[in-house]
């Protein structure tokens, strides 16, 4: 029995001896993958924090952009003010140079009448000053406000917020006397067609726009009343400047009609065509009508011959329409009717016999006879 269990008990302290030494190697490789793992979070930890620091500097490098942003917005707004504006002031000295010179426009688009008509009416002057001549000073204005604004340079001398704010004005000014024209445009000139006046009303909205971008629609809202004081005054100036210059005899009850002439059939005698003479020679002038009668009748007195010799100037070239008056050259000549001469500085107005005629300008035919002779 003894033997036996000699025997059997010698396996278990060899057992256990075997056993020991596993249960320690896998209690250290537990403790060295927790600190693998513990290292690795540490590493995601490190890198995370990296990332984060560089999306810090990035959105600080963008936070210091941001500011410069409206500057640029500024500076452009202002060039392109520059840029119209310049485009604004040729435009308005070419018309200018034309109304002052009585020219003929040039119209890209058409016969041309229609831009005659329009830029040869009543419409196309404020309290006599040509219309273009005072777009030509406005242009300029913004012209050199857009330059100088777009150098942060002090334009005019009055200081970059006063300046922005003169621009601000004069545009606005302009952009309501544009829509003003617009609307005499489509009221009282139905079927004609301006390129120059469309490409005044672009140019002015276009400023208005650019203007008001460069100063800040925040700012421009805490001026809103005095834009909409410097529109009434424009308005009611244009409406008071027209009302008063509308003609009241000059056939404004008469129905619209195309410019016509009408032939002179009789003959002219020895006298008429000597007095004709005479008065050209004096610098006499008959003003007239296509439309009148009496201007029809005054010209088949002298006939033919004699009518080719008289300076005759028409007051409606570009014919008999609503909103268009006479040209400069009658308005000058305060006419009360028609025909009107003017012999010697003295203006005669209705038909004359060609004797009337001859006395009033010192015409003697006997005289004229002798010198012939």
């Amino acid at each position: 029995m003894a033997s036996i269990i000699g025997v059997s008990s010698s396996p278990f302290p060899t057992q256990t001896s075997h056993l020991l030494p596993s249960r320690s190697n896998s209690i250290s490789s537990l403790v060295q993958l927790k600190r693998d793992s513990v290292r690795r979070l540490l590493l995601l930890r490190v890198n995370c924090s990296s990332r984060q620091v560089g999306d810090a500097e990035t959105e600080s490098e963008s936070k210091v952009v941001l500011p410069d942003t409206p500057a640029d917005t500024d500076i452009s707004a202002y060039n392109w003010c520059a840029a119209l504006g310049v485009i604004g002031f040729l435009e308005t000295s070419y018309l200018t140079f034309l109304k002052l010179t009585n020219s003929e426009a040039f119209c890209p688009v058409g016969d041309g009448a229609s831009c005659g008509d329009i830029l040869n009416s009543s419409y196309s002057a404020v309290f006599g000053v040509p219309l273009p001549l005072i777009g030509m000073v406005a242009y300029g204005v913004v012209a050199l406000l857009g330059i100088q604004l777009g150098q942060k340079s002090r334009p005019l001398g009055i200081g970059e917020a006063n300046g922005r704010l003169v621009l601000l004005g004069t545009t606005t000014s302009m952009a309501a006397a544009s829509a003003y024209f617009l609307y005499i445009l489509s009221t009282k000139f139905t079927g004609e067609f301006c390129p120059y006046c469309l490409a005044s009303v672009l140019l002015s909205f276009s400023l208005f726009i650019s203007s008001m971008k460069g100063l800040g629609f925040q700012e421009v809202q805490k001026d809103v009343g005095i834009q909409l004081l410097i529109v009434l005054l424009v308005v009611s100036t244009l409406n008071n400047s027209y009302s008063d210059s509308q003609p009241t005899n000059t056939g404004s009850a008469l129905a619209e009609m195309e410019y016509f002439t009408t032939e002179i059939t009789s003959e002219s005698t020895p006298f008429a065509i000597s007095l004709a003479k005479h008065l050209h020679s004096i610098g006499a002038k008959m003003y007239g009508a296509f439309w009148c009668s009496h201007c029809q009748e005054q010209k088949q007195m002298f006939g033919r011959e004699a009518a080719k010799l008289l300076d005759y100037v028409e007051c409606f070239p570009y014919g008999l329409k609503r909103g268009i008056s006479m040209i400069n050259a009658c308005q000058e000549a305060k006419l009360e009717g028609f025909p009107t001469w003017v012999i010697n500085g003295e203006v005669l107005s209705g038909e004359k016999k060609l004797s009337e005629l001859a006395a009033l300008s010192g015409f003697d035919m006997k005289e004229e006879l002798t010198e012939a002779k």
